[in-house]
């Protein structure tokens, strides 16, 4: 026992001298929690608060180009800026790169014109299929000149295909208007009151939306409870650039060799370096996991909510920390040099996010990845963690992540034994 606390003791303070591995495992990890929330709490929040720059050019010259722009603007979603009318494509696509609005909408001068004789025929063949009298059917009006609408090439394509949708909306509700107008004015022979068109055009089925839960509650999830525990994983693995080259620099400089001499067993060196380790991605989980509980509060982003199951939370961050522990070991076992550990962890541990669903969801990745995906530790970690967080589960909930963890682990400390013995270190 007294050995095993030395070594441990000898460990922190080999940690502590590193500023470069402290600052990987602490300062960088905080940082990406705080900016990358703040950014998707931003995108959660775009129809709300961060509205899109819209510029719109209404060159109709009815009267359906003004409710367009009014229908628009209801959405909520965009910043109008007007454009006047003899202003010339060029000259709004300038405005445009010079950053003064991310989108434009040119409304055709017909627009009023072939939008109502286009509602008037299907209007007339609704007349007609209903046994009523109308006007003659005439030859179909042809289709409204487009809508002609610029977006800046740095917008990405789901926010773009947001835009359109949002668009084409509030094109329908004008057209869909227009028609039930002149429904009203061929059956009653007078214009529609603004109550009739509001009660018929706003008269539809809500939609009610339910999380899914494992207990049952309706909570809501924000921006921090998916990137929290998602870069408190990143940290945990992140401790590869530590653990393993001080591995390697003891093999360098013939610490190794030195520990036959002595009346003790490498394995002792390892144990301690696994508990020292372990120790420090706990404490990385209790800090971020603290700075998203009281401090994101304070800087406007949405707080994050501990899941009900505390022991749990500890039990799984305690997993997570033994296989990032085991990861960076079995890299620092093998590796020849510093280097070698440094950039091959490091790369790994990007490419296991990426493909464990920390970057991109697993569910937008495509098919072809679905077995790559469960052969990444973070993957099982942060299904462990989401099940705790997003849907409300205990641990007896999540045992599916849990074992795969555990068998990901077990895995790299027979890999790490293996690769001791065959170096005749143990």
């Amino acid at each position: 026992m007294y050995k095993l606390r030395a070594t441990i003791l000898k460990d922190i303070q080999i940690l502590l001298r590193d500023r470069v591995g402290l600052i990987f495992m602490f300062a960088m990890p905080i940082l990406l929690v705080l900016v990358i929330t703040a950014i998707q709490s931003s995108t959660f929040e775009l129809v709300n608060k961060n509205k899109l720059s819209l510029l719109v050019c209404n060159k109709d010259t009815g009267s359906l180009g003004g409710e367009l722009v009014k229908a628009i603007d209801k959405i909520g979603m965009f910043r109008l800026m007007a454009v006047q009318k003899d202003q010339s494509d060029k000259m709004i696509t300038d405005r445009m790169h010079a950053k003064d609005a991310m989108l434009a909408i040119i409304i055709p001068e017909s627009f009023s014109s072939k939008t109502t004789a286009r509602a008037k025929n299907t209007a007339d063949k609704a007349l007609h299929s209903f046994g009523l009298e109308g006007d003659s059917l005439q030859a179909s009006p042809g289709s409204v000149d487009p809508l002609t609408l610029y977006y800046h090439p740095i917008l990405q394509e789901p926010y773009r295909l947001s835009v359109k949708g949002a668009l084409s909306s509030a094109l329908q509700l004008v057209e869909s208007k227009q028609v039930l107008r002149i429904l009203y004015f061929s059956i009653n022979e007078k214009e529609m009151p603004d109550s009739t068109e509001k009660e018929m055009l706003n008269n539809q089925v809500t939609i009610t939306e339910i999380p899914l839960s494992m207990d049952g509650l309706k909570r809501m999830p924000n921006a921090s409870q998916h990137n929290v525990p998602a870069w408190t994983i990143f940290a945990m693995f992140f401790i590869v650039i530590s653990l393993s080259g001080s591995i390697v620099r003891e093999k360098l400089s013939g610490s190794f060799i030195r520990l036959k001499t002595l009346p003790t067993r490498y394995g002792l060196v390892i144990a301690s370096k696994q508990i020292t380790y372990l120790c420090v991605t706990l404490i990385q989980a209790a800090i971020i996991f603290g700075i998203g509980v009281w401090v994101f509060p304070f800087i406007g982003l949405p707080a994050l909510d501990l899941p009900a199951d505390i022991s749990g939370l500890i039990i799984i961050s305690l997993l997570c920390g033994c296989c990032a522990v085991s990861y960076a070991i079995c890299i620092g076992v093998f590796a020849r040099t510093q280097e070698q550990a440094n950039g091959f962890g490091a790369a790994s541990i990007v490419i296991l996010a990426a493909i464990g669903g920390l970057m991109v969801p697993a569910f937008a990745m495509p098919g072809s990845f679905s077995t790559i995906i469960k052969l990444s530790p973070l993957h099982w970690c942060l299904e462990a963690y989401y099940g705790l967080f997003l849907e409300g589960g205990k641990l007896k909930d999540i045992l599916m992540n849990i074992i795969p963890l555990l068998a990901i682990t077990v895995l790299l400390q027979l890999i790490i034994i293996w690769g001791l013995k065959r170096k005749r270190l143990i």
